[in-house]
C-alpha cells in the first residue's frame, strides 16, 4: 500500500521535509482556504502539487472537498453547488490527483471530547466520552428536546458529570465538542449551532441518505469519465449526534449507496477508527465485502467503553484487528495487480496518534502530531512487511 501523511499546508506545524523523513511518499491535502462550496481554482491546484513535489512527494489523495449544506438539505441553490463541485473534480483530475476523500456528515465533522486523555504510554489521545458529550447537549447547549434522545441512566449521570465541571471546562469541552477540529468544514458558536441544527429539524436519515445519493447520482458520473476514485468517508463517531440524522455508520449503509450508484468510481475511505466503536462493524468483513470500492484508507485502533464512548490506543493495541484489515486488503492490490489494473495501489495513512514526546511541548494540530503518527505510521509498516512476502 502506497504510504501516504495528511498536510494541512504551509501553516500545518509539520513540514514536509519532516514529512519526507517519516518514510511516508505520498501526501493527503486540500485547499483548506476553499470552504465556501466554490470550484477550486487550477492555478491554486497546481501550485499545492508543485509544492508537494519539490519537497521529493507526491499528492497522493485529496481531503477533502466540502460538501455544501445546501446539497445536504437539498434546496433550490443546491445546484450550483454540484456543479462546483463537477468542476473541482474535473480539475483535480487534470493535474493527476485522481483519489478525493470526503463525507457527508451534517453540522459536526469528526467529534471529540477530550484532547487530551492520557493515554496508559504517558502520552496523550484523543477521546470521545458520552457522558461528557450529553451533558454538554442537554445542559449546556439546551439543544429543544435534546433529553428525549437519550436514556434515563445516562441523563442521570450527564446531570452529576456536569455538576462537577467548572467554567473553564465546560468552556474547552464547548470548544472541543463544536469549534472544529483539524480538517472540519464548520466552525460554530453556541448560537451559530443551534440555527444550524435548526436547519435540519426536518429531515431524517431516509430524506438525508436520498440527498446523499442525488448527490452521487451527479457527481460520479464526471469522477468516472475523468479516471477519478471517489471514497466517501464513515461518520465519525458512527452514530446520531445532536439528534442528526447518519447515514454512513455501518456495512447496510454503504450497501445502500453502491447498490443506488453502482460505478466502482464510488467507493470508500476505509477509516477503521471511525467504523470501529460499533462493535457490529466487523472491520474484517467489511473490507473484504468492499474491498474492489476501498480507494483510500484510514488506519488507527481505539478501545471502546460504553454508551460508544471510546479512546484512540495504540495502532496495533486495541479493540480492533488492524492487522486483519491491512491483510484483507493487502490481498485486494494482489488481485488488482493480476487484473493488470494501473490504479491497484491503496493509499494508506497513519489516522491519528499520541501526543508523545516533545511534541507535548509543541503547537500541534490535534491528532496530527509528528511522533506519534510517525509510531503508528512504523507499526503499520512492520505488519505490512511480515504479510506481503504472501502477496508477493
Amino acid at each position: 500500500m502506497l504510504q501516504t501523511w495528511r498536510w494541512y499546508g504551509p501553516s500545518d506545524p509539520v513540514s514536509l521535509e519532516q514529512i519526507k523523513q517519516t518514510g511516508a511518499t505520498g501526501i493527503v491535502t486540500a485547499l483548506h482556504d476553499t470552504y465556501e462550496g466554490q470550484a477550486w481554482s487550477e492555478e491554486s491546484v497546481i501550485q499545492r502539487r508543485e509544492e508537494i513535489e519539490a519537497a521529493g512527494l507526491v499528492w497522493a489523495v485529496v481531503e477533502s472537498i466540502p460538501v455544501h449544506t445546501s446539497i445536504k438539505l437539498a434546496t433550490p441553490e443546491a445546484g450550483k453547488y454540484i456543479d462546483a463541485y463537477k468542476e473541482t473534480i474535473r480539475i483535480l483530475a487534470k493535474a493527476g490527483v485522481k483519489t478525493i476523500c470526503y463525507n457527508f456528515m451534517p453540522v459536526v465533522d469528526w467529534t471529540r471530547t477530550d484532547l487530551y486523555y492520557p493515554a496508559p504510554n504517558g502520552g496523550f489521545a484523543l477521546r470521545f466520552e458520552m457522558v461528557d458529550f450529553v451533558a454538554y447537549d442537554v445542559l449546556v447547549l439546551k439543544r429543544p428536546n435534546a433529553a428525549d434522545d437519550y436514556p434515563a441512566d445516562l441523563l442521570t449521570r450527564a446531570k452529576a458529570r456536569f455538576s462537577e465541571l467548572s467554567a473553564i471546562q465546560i468552556t474547552t469541552l464547548e470548544q472541543t465538542i463544536i469549534a472544529g477540529l483539524p480538517g472540519a468544514e464548520l466552525f460554530h458558536d453556541r448560537p451559530g449551532i443551534l440555527a444550524k441544527l435548526a436547519d435540519y429539524a426536518a429531515i431524517d436519515s431516509v430524506g438525508f441518505r436520498d440527498n446523499l445519493i442525488a448527490f452521487l447520482t451527479e457527481i460520479i458520473p464526471v469522477a468516472e469519465s475523468v479516471g477519478v476514485n471517489m471514497c466517501l468517508h464513515p461518520d465519525d463517531p458512527p452514530f446520531s449526534l445532536f439528534g442528526l440524522p447518519r447515514v454512513v455508520s455501518n456495512a447496510e449503509d454503504y450497501r445502500a449507496i453502491f447498490a443506488a450508484v453502482p460505478s466502482l468510481s464510488n467507493g470508500i475511505t476505509f477509516c477503521t477508527g471511525s467504523l470501529g466503536p460499533l462493535a457490529d462493524n466487523h472491520l474484517v468483513a467489511m473490507a473484504g465485502e468492499f474491498a474492489d470500492r476501498v480507494h483510500f484508507t484510514h488506519l488507527r485502533n481505539i478501545k471502546r467503553g460504553e454508551n460508544g464512548s471510546f479512546f484512540e490506543s495504540d495502532h496495533l493495541a486495541g479493540d480492533l484487528d488492524l492487522v486483519g484489515v491491512i491483510d484483507t486488503l493487502l490481498k485486494e492490490e494482489q488481485r488488482r495487480r493480476q487484473q493488470g489494473r494501473s490504479d491497484w495501489q491503496i493509499p494508506l495513512r497513519p489516522d491519528h496518534g499520541h501526543l508523545l514526546l516533545d511534541d507535548i511541548e509543541k503547537k500541534t494540530n490535534p491528532g496530527y502530531s509528528l511522533i506519534g503518527r510517525m509510531k503508528g505510521l512504523a507499526e503499520i509498516r512492520g505488519v505490512m512487511a511480515a504479510l506481503e512476502s504472501k502477496y508477493a
